[in-house]
């Protein structure tokens, strides 16, 4: 299947479509390291997509990374786009700081933190669903295979969150090596103590993010007119799971990623796709621990292993 998907897209033309978002719930203490501290967390969206364009940010003096000094992996991702010329345009869809470039501005809001408070409202999810499938039905009209990454703090816990209201038995990766499982399995279960309904948008306004709600309604609209591949790892699952309560075309679907995400044993990433939707699961191996520079052999290592596509 996954062969065929690639026959499918080999030669075509690509657009990359990377959305920048944001969830107060990446301000618990110990829940990302996606952000030198707590108070850079806001900011590593926008630089993500600086450092794209830039080669450099300018909403912040260095390029995202962790508390420990680990860079982002839109290193990796700038180097995959332009090694194959691929262009690529920013979406802000609830970031709570906006880049310093030209991006599609979409209105709307960070989620809230899942632990105290309900994500979003019902008709706040409605509306990130529409928004998201005029944006994706533009953007797959202007190329052969759209590709949407993502850059969400925090983004792993809302995820498994909103997986696990959708009835999935869901285990997520992190942005470091010790998965804060423990942490993340609590935080998920206090959000879902809060959820009465078996509606998926009702399930999504209270334990999600608004980049789930928005990235879903791009799949489904774009999917409908050109193939498209969700780049990442257990976040794009949770846009699939909502997808797939919503309606969106498999055979022109795809999730693809890095042997950092789906030999995650503190996930299921594999499992979880299958489980979901009938689609196929594209790993790579970057082989990271050969590089000479310690930087990029983090990533082998389970440091920021998703985000940027």
């Amino acid at each position: 299947m996954a062969e065929n998907f690639i026959e499918t897209i080999r030669n075509q033309k690509f657009l990359f479509s990377f959305v920048i978002s944001y969830t107060e719930t990446s301000e618990i203490p110990g829940i990302t390291f996606a952000g030198a501290d707590k108070d850079s967390i806001k900011f590593t969206p926008p630089a993500d997509a600086e450092y794209l364009y830039y080669g450099n940010c300018k909403t912040i003096d260095k390029i995202p990374m962790t508390p420990d000094g680990k860079p982002t992996p839109a290193l990796l991702t700038k180097v995959a786009l332009e090694s194959s010329s691929i262009p690529h345009i920013v979406v802000n869809a609830g970031s709570k700081v906006s880049p310093q470039l030209p991006f599609i501005q979409t209105g709307l809001s960070p989620g809230k933190n899942i632990s105290v408070n309900p994500a979003m409202t019902d008709s706040q999810i409605s509306q990130a669903v529409d928004y998201g499938r005029i944006v994706g039905r533009t953007l797959a009209s202007m190329t052969d295979c759209l590709i949407i990454g993502e850059s969400i703090p925090g983004g792993t816990t809302t995820a498994l969150a909103v997986m696990r209201g959708l009835g999935y038995k869901a285990r997520v990766s992190s942005s470091i090596p010790d998965n804060p499982v423990i942490l993340k399995n609590q935080i998920a279960s206090m959000a879902l103590e809060g959820v009465n309904s078996d509606n998926p948008y009702s399930v999504v306004a209270k334990v999600g993010d608004p980049m789930i709600p928005f990235v879903t309604g791009m799949l489904s609209a774009a999917s409908e007119i050109n193939p498209v591949m969700l780049a990442g790892g257990t976040q794009m699952t949770a846009v699939l799971a909502f997808a797939s309560k919503i309606g969106f075309n498999e055979k022109n679907t795809a999730i693809g990623t890095t042997c950092y995400i789906s030999d995650d044993e503190t996930a299921n990433f594999k499992n979880l796709v299958s489980e979901i939707a009938d689609i196929p699961a594209i790993a790579v191996n970057p082989r990271l621990e050969n590089s000479k520079f310690p930087g990029l052999r983090a990533f082998s290592e389970g440091f920021a292993k998703e985000g940027v596509g």
